[in-house]
């Protein structure tokens, strides 16, 4: 489909210090879970966003002294010649396609543990992050920053600008933001100091402005400099001169930078998942830099319609559309855009799957985009697709995201594909999440996958179509595909954390009762030892049907694992809104219809709640019946011509959205292929042997 609106604007070249970027499209850093034991992955990650359009395509943090060492979580390093061998093959991949390549230098001073390199963190004034994540807490505080450690730092982060500038980076940053290094000095709360480096704004400025000075003039004749800055709690903060510190800080460095990339403080604001926050949410904190500097702004917001981002050039807030999650969800979005297939973007949703991947330290993940992660390892292009390897054509049952997945992603090869679905409308279990409080962008996973298969003549869907063994012996399809899903059950929780028994019993229900259309009778407990989204976000739709609904679950936290998502803290904020009570660290014991009996995981100590139903959302058990009924018929299967029943998505090991996405297009990308290995491994480049650290202190 043609753009209405006149695009062109995102398509000009911004000029950036002494280098230019062909375009306005600027993937910002962001993690990827690819260090230098990846640089291949990463690499092959990277350069296919500069194949899709992007610009500028920068780095995740990349630490530039073992005094910034954030393992066990994954980040990168430019330590030594090893580092900058492994760099370079990201910076060649991402200039054959004639895009800047940028690198986002970090120290995260007080903000990391150095739990490998033992060193004693560094900051301001000694003051350290108490992070209430068990991922992120340490019991090592960190040390009190003295001048010589001023100057060793800005000394490591020159060297490391040398070491990126012979890896070919066009760009190169400063971080002050998210808790890091430069931004305890900009905070008040972190920087305690009574010298230059403390007390008034311009004071705390200084140890940023002689990062940016040192970094220009090391490699600034040829390199951009860019400074990375967080702006929420500084825009809170009010200034005797300013509307607010953040138009200070800015002020104060206008133009010493030649570029600005602007952010919000904390993952959980500055990644907002779309549950919580609509795209371009970051404006009211940002929109003044651009009023303040004249050297050109970056932003992020999760853009995805081309409209918002022309708005957000034209009302003067950026010069360049900056892009982390929407760029993971469709690397092509760019060259979508300008070619006019609007259509074919494949839309972020917001799930904040991608930055769960870092929290568990592996290569960047994406519902929308199973090929993230990998390009380089098993080979998969996100707009590429082999010929098919037969004939066979692809009967799948079930349509929901593992079933939609795995036929366009087979329809995309060229084999012939079948769709049928027992409900009357395809999309499985995202028909009913989908109209849950906040999840109606998850419906893009629908959304697109549907699109993409009614253009395709090499397609048919049949919704309305419950298949039976003896309709599907009859269909003469060689490849089955069952996809059937999975539903929740009434099993209980142990205190061994394993789900044990059911509470099968008048007024106990499940998601899949509310899917169905079951009211429900309150006082209303939901009890929760899934963890994820469902759980919480079940509770807030009880309570928006004025029903007293209280929430209890085995976890210490509400909707516990999605402190890995940035989403529980506003978990919690809305459950307190709807007047949800919560309860945590509890097992739900029985049901007499008329109190819920419980007691907690770890002493034991009973609980009686009265409520007139129950909502367990726990255990999901695989829909196999139909499977288990084909796989007993191989002579039949063989006579009818069948080679093979598979089974995909929920079907085969129940998951959230993101495996029931990658199951599917696994399977499609696997038709006809003999292959016994399951990716590539990658291996670190030691170039010039073991490397070796100095200036330890």
């Amino acid at each position: 489909m043609m753009p209405n609106v006149d695009y062109s604007l995102l398509f000009e070249p911004i000029k950036i210090g002494p280098v230019t970027a062909p375009n306005r499209f600027y993937q910002v850093p962001h993690a990827s879970g690819m260090t230098e034991a990846n640089p291949r992955v990463r690499a092959a990650f990277r350069g296919t966003k500069a194949e899709g359009g992007w610009g500028v395509v920068s780095t995740g943090a990349v630490s530039i002294h073992p005094s910034s060492d954030d393992s066990p979580l994954p980040y990168a390093r430019l330590w030594d010649d090893n580092d900058i061998h492994s760099h370079a093959l990201s910076t060649a991949a991402i200039h054959e396609h004639g895009s800047l390549a940028g690198v986002e230098l970090w120290h995260g001073g007080a903000a990391v543990m150095n739990r490998t390199s033992r060193i004693a963190p560094y900051s301001p004034s000694g003051i350290p992050w108490l992070a209430t994540h068990v991922g992120f807490m340490g019991n090592l505080r960190p040390r009190i920053m003295d001048k010589d450690d001023i100057r060793d730092i800005i000394k490591w982060q020159v060297e490391a600008a040398l070491r990126a500038k012979k890896a070919g980076f066009d760009i190169i940053y400063i971080y002050a933001g998210m808790g890091y290094l430069g931004y305890e000095f900009l905070l008040e709360e972190y920087n305690h100091r009574t010298d230059e480096y403390g007390g008034t704004t311009e004071n705390r400025v200084r140890f940023v402005r002689e990062m940016i000075e040192a970094t220009k003039e090391a490699v600034g004749d040829t390199c951009a400099v860019a400074l990375r800055i967080s702006l929420e709690e500084l825009r809170a903060k009010p200034s005797d001169n300013y509307p607010s510190e953040a138009h200070e800080v800015v002020s104060l460095m206008a133009d010493l930078p030649d570029l600005w990339d602007v952010k919000m403080d904390s993952s959980p604001t500055d990644c907002g998942a779309s549950r919580f926050r609509e795209e371009g949410a970051h404006e009211p904190v940002i929109d003044f830099v651009k009023k303040v500097t004249n050297k050109p702004v970056v932003g992020v917001g999760r853009f995805t319609s081309p409209d918002k981002m022309v708005g957000q050039i034209k009302r003067g807030v950026l010069d360049l559309i900056g892009g982390a999650r929407p760029g993971i969800a469709d690397p092509f979005l760019p060259n979508k855009i300008k070619e006019g297939r609007i259509d074919e973007i494949r839309e972020c949703i917001g799930c904040n799957i991608c930055i769960s991947s870092w929290h568990d330290g592996v290569p960047v993940r994406c519902t929308q985009n199973a090929t993230a992660g990998e390009e380089w390892r098993k080979g998969w292009h996100p707009e590429k697709f082999s010929e098919p390897g037969s004939n066979d054509a692809i009967l799948i049952v079930g349509g929901g995201p593992a079933g939609l997945e795995a036929g366009l992603i087979a329809a995309k090869r060229g084999y012939q594909v079948t769709i049928a679905d027992k409900e009357d409308t395809l999309g499985g279990r995202l028909n009913f999440e989908a109209s849950l409080p906040g999840l109606s962008a998850w419906g893009r996973v629908n959304e697109y996958r549907l699109y993409a298969l009614k253009q395709m003549a090499n397609v048919n869907l049949y919704p309305a179509s419950e298949l039976g063994v003896e309709d599907i012996l009859a269909l003469e399809h060689q490849r089955i595909a069952i996809a059937t899903g999975a539903s929740w059950s009434k099993m209980l929780m142990s205190s061994l954390e394993i789900p044990v028994g059911t509470l099968d019993k008048p007024g106990v229900y499940t998601p899949d009762d509310l899917a169905a259309g079951v009211k429900l009778q309150g006082p209303v407990l939901v009890y929760d030892f899934d963890n994820y989204y469902m759980g919480g976000v079940i509770a807030e739709e009880l309570a928006n049907q004025d029903l007293k609904t209280s929430y209890a679950t085995s976890a210490g936290h509400a909707s516990a694992w999605t402190i890995m998502t940035n989403e529980q803290p506003f978990i919690h904020q809305r459950l307190e809104e709807k007047n949800i009570d919560i309860t945590t660290r509890i097992l739900l014991e029985d049901f007499d219809g008329e109190n819920a009996i419980l007691k907690d995981i770890y002493t034991g100590k009973p609980l009686s709640m009265a409520v007139k139903s129950v909502v367990i959302v726990g255990h999901k058990t695989p829909n196999d019946d139909l499977y288990q009924k084909l796989i007993t018929r191989k002579s039949d299967l063989e006579d009818a011509g069948i080679k093979s029943v598979d089974r995909i998505g929920d079907m085969l090991a129940p998951g959230s959205l993101v495996h029931a996405v990658y199951s599917g297009h696994e399977y499609a990308r696997n038709l006809d292929v003999d292959k016994d290995d399951l990716y590539q491994r990658d291996l670190p480049i030691t170039a010039n042997g073991i490397g070796s650290v100095f200036n330890r202190k």
